[in-house]
C-alpha cells in the first residue's frame, strides 16, 4: 500500500483493514506487529534463508505457468539503488556519482512477471559474476523446465566473453547490446558509408540501416555473429551493435524486433524501484536488504494478481501500480465486526464499487469440494 518503512507501523499495526487482511479480527482482535519485531524480522534470516528465499521467487515465476512453456525470453538489467549511509555491499558509482548497490532484475519479457532479484555491489558486474548469476539460475529452472528454450537478453553490462561461453555450452540464446570500438566499427564502414550518403542525398532528417558481421575481440574464444544498426541523422552518424548467437534471423529483425524490446524491462523496474519503493534498502547488513527486496517482489507480484484479475475492457487493465493503489486499495471503507460477520461498507458513490465487487469475488478462495 505504499508504506515503505517499519516505523509507518506504529499506527497502522491497530489498523482494522490490515488486522482483517493478516486474519485477525479487526476490532477485537490483537494488533498486528511492532516496529521493532518487523525489524528483528528482516534482521534474522542468514545467508542461507536469504538464498532461499530468492530462489523461492524463481519457483514462484516457474508455477505461474500452467504447463512448461516452449520457450522464454529473460530481461536481465541493474539499477542504481542509492545507500541511505554506509551499508554493507554499498560503493561509490562514478556513472551515477553516488554510494549505491547495482541490484540485478530478472523479468520474464512474455508476461513482465519478476523472475530473481539479487542484491549486489554499486559495480558493473564482471564477466565471472554474470556467468555465475546465470549458472545458478538457469540451473534452477532446468530442474523444472529441461526441455524449455532459454534466451538472455541484457545491455553491454552482461556481453562478457564468460557468460556468452556458458550460454553456448548450455544451450542457451543470447542478444546482448555491444560496446563499439576501432577494429568492429571499421567492419561496418561501407554500410555506414552508404546509409550516410543516403541521407545526404535525400537531405532526410534521418535515415536507418543494418548490417552484420563476425567479430572476435581479444578475450573472445572465437567469432561470434554481430549486428550493427547505423543511423545517420543532420547531427551525424551513431552506430550500435549486439552479439547473439541467434542464426536465421535478419539484423533488422535482430535489433529492432528482439534487442529493442528489453527496454520494456526498464518500465517493470520502475514499478519495482519507484512505486514499490524497493530502493528503500535501508539496512546495515547485506543479507537483511536482500530480504527487503524479496519482501518488495512478493509486494510486486500481489499488484499482479490484482491487475490480472481485472477485465482487459477496463481502462485499470493496464495501469501502473500506483494507480491500482489509489483506485483500488487505499480508499475508505467502514467496518463493522459482529457475532455472525464482518461487514464492509464502501461509499455508495466509490467510482469502482462495480469492478471491486467482482474483484473480491475473482480473488477469493474458491471452496475445496468435499472428500468423497
Amino acid at each position: 500500500c505504499g508504506y515503505e518503512d517499519c516505523n509507518d507501523f506504529g499506527p497502522l499495526r491497530a489498523d482494522p483493514a490490515f488486522k482483517l487482511a493478516c486474519g485477525h479480527w479487526p476490532e477485537s482482535g490483537a494488533d498486528l506487529a511492532s516496529q521493532p519485531t518487523l525489524s528483528r524480522l528482516e534482521n534474522t534470516p542468514t545467508i542461507r534463508d536469504a538464498i532461499r528465499l530468492t530462489y523461492a521467487l524463481v519457483d514462484q515465476w516457474m508455477a505461474s505457468y500452467a504447463t512448461a512453456p516452449d520457450g522464454v525470453v529473460l530481461d536481465v538489467d541493474d539499477t542504481c539503488d542509492v545507500v541511505h549511509g554506509h551499508q554493507q555491499l554499498s560503493l561509490f558509482n562514478a556513472h551515477y556519482d553516488e554510494r549505491c548497490f547495482l541490484p540485478i532484475h530478472v523479468y520474464d519479457s512474455a508476461t513482465g512477471r519478476p523472475v530473481a532479484i539479487v542484491l549486489r555491489p554499486g559495480k558493473t558486474p564482471s564477466g565471472v559474476e554474470v556467468r555465475a548469476h546465470l549458472r545458478r539460475l538457469v540451473r534452477r529452472i532446468r530442474r523444472r523446465w529441461p526441455l524449455t528454450r532459454i534466451t538472455i537478453r541484457g545491455d553491454s553490462h552482461y556481453a562478457r566473453p564468460e557468460a556468452m561461453e556458458f550460454c553456448e555450452q548450455n544451450g542457451l540464446s543470447y542478444i546482448f547490446g555491444l560496446a563499439g570500438t576501432r577494429p568492429l566499427t571499421a567492419k561496418v564502414q561501407n554500410e555506414a558509408d552508404a546509409v550516410r550518403t543516403q541521407r545526404a542525398v535525400e537531405d532526410s532528417k534521418v535515415v536507418r540501416g543494418f548490417a552484420e558481421t563476425t567479430h572476435r575481440a581479444k578475450s573472445w574464444s572465437c567469432e561470434r555473429r554481430v549486428v550493427a544498426r547505423i543511423e545517420a541523422t543532420r547531427l551525424g552518424l551513431d552506430i550500435r551493435f549486439v552479439v547473439t548467437n541467434l542464426t536465421g534471423t535478419s539484423p533488422r529483425v535482430i535489433y529492432e524486433n528482439l534487442y529493442c524490446a528489453r527496454g520494456q524491462a526498464e518500465n517493470w523496474i520502475k514499478f519495482h524501484k519507484a512505486q514499490l519503493a524497493s530502493d528503500r534498502t535501508s539496512c546495515r547488513r547485506a543479507v537483511a536488504n536482500q530480504v527487503r527486496l524479496v519482501l518488495h517482489t512478493a509486494a510486486y507480484w500481489l499488484m499482479l494478481a490484482v491487475r490480472e484479475a481485472i477485465p482487459a475492457v477496463r481502462d485499470l487493465a493496464r495501469a501502473e501500480f500506483a494507480t491500482l493503489r489509489l483506485r483500488l486499495l487505499k480508499i475508505a471503507v467502514r467496518v463493522q465486526e459482529t457475532t455472525s460477520r464482518i461487514r464492509l461498507a464502501f461509499a455508495s458513490c466509490c467510482p469502482d464499487a462495480d469492478l471491486f465487487r467482482r474483484l473480491a469475488g475473482t480473488l477469493a478462495p474458491q471452496p475445496r469440494a468435499a472428500s468423497p
